[in-house]
């Protein structure tokens, strides 16, 4: 059983976590670490977890599971700062975005440990301590790659936990993982840095024009840019080859809709756009967006999930 949670990064999504356990489980002691002292200050400020840690060590000595909330580039080194006072029992997971790399990154820094790695699809635009809430997972998905011979008793508690935070839990193959994520999270994220980019490089079109006259696409885009850059420079250096097969694949499509509209072939345009559109519509039957026109947005409230 599962009666304290380590979380290392008290970021978003380590906050959110600790925040989320406190409401959900109360019963299960929280500890915490950032390497940043600031964060550690307003993580304790705002009581992210029970106890804020002055080191990794600290927070992981009475663990029976740590959960890395880093960026993906550095769970091995935070993995082996916290190594020599992780308890034999405890289970070590994470909230990375790509698996493979990860599980394989925390097998070389934790070699006697079990590793159960994790990904809560879940998010916003913001980062820092200020930004996590207790609600973040609940009504998502959470992802486990455990490896094929991970006790299942492990595997069990892990999912209950999450479960309990509000997510749906689904087990998967962390290579069929990050081809997944590379199409639903990660090429989207590539394709909005892009486009802001190019929005803001244009000389003939100013600055102040790009942001006075944003409709609701660039506005959209511009939200999904606003992420956390260290994150997301990882993200795609550590699931580079399935990025790049889908960037790929998304170039190839693209061009054709490029040929269309040299064309003028509006039936294939009209096509692309009709089976695209029933997408959305599949997305927001399952409840992961809502059906509410401009995304549920008012004058008064933006919808910020992933």
């Amino acid at each position: 059983m599962i009666q304290c949670v380590a979380i290392i990064g008290l970021g978003l999504l380590g906050g959110s976590v600790g925040l989320a356990l406190q409401e959900s489980l109360p019963q299960v002691a929280t500890t915490g670490y950032d390497a940043d002292p600031s964060v550690r200050e307003q993580a304790a400020e705002r009581g992210l977890v029970g106890t804020v840690c002055a080191s990794a060590a600290e927070a992981v000595k009475h663990a029976d599971l740590v959960i890395l909330c880093v960026p993906v580039g550095a769970m091995e080194a935070a993995a082996r700062e916290m190594a020599h006072a992780l308890p034999q029992h405890a289970i070590v997971s994470d909230v990375g975005s790509s698996k493979a790399t990860v599980g394989e990154a925390l097998g070389r820094a934790l070699p006697d440990h079990l590793v159960i790695p994790a990904h809560p699809v879940a998010g916003t635009e913001r980062s820092g301590p200020d930004a996590g809430f207790a609600s973040l997972f609940r009504n998502r998905w959470c992802i486990l790659t455990p490896a094929p011979d991970a006790p299942e008793q492990a595997v069990a508690d892990v999912s209950a936990l999450w479960e309990s935070l509000g997510a749906t839990v689904e087990i998967m193959d962390p290579v069929h993982h990050d081809r997944v994520l590379a199409v639903t999270s990660h090429l989207p994220h590539l394709i909005a840095y892009t486009i802001v980019g190019t929005a803001s490089d244009l000389e003939e079109v100013t600055r102040g024009e790009v942001i006075k006259y944003s409709a609701g696409g660039f506005r959209d885009f511009t939200r999904i840019a606003a992420s956390d850059p260290t994150m997301w420079r990882d993200v795609f250096l550590a699931n580079r080859e399935a990025v790049l097969e889908m960037l790929g694949r998304f170039t190839e499509d693209l061009t054709a809709l490029q040929r269309a509209i040299r064309n003028s072939d509006g039936d294939t345009l009209f096509d692309l756009f009709t089976r695209t559109r029933a997408i959305r519509r599949s997305i927001v039957e399952q409840g992961q967006d809502d059906e509410r026109a401009d995304f549920g947005r008012s004058d008064h409230a933006i919808d910020n999930r992933d």
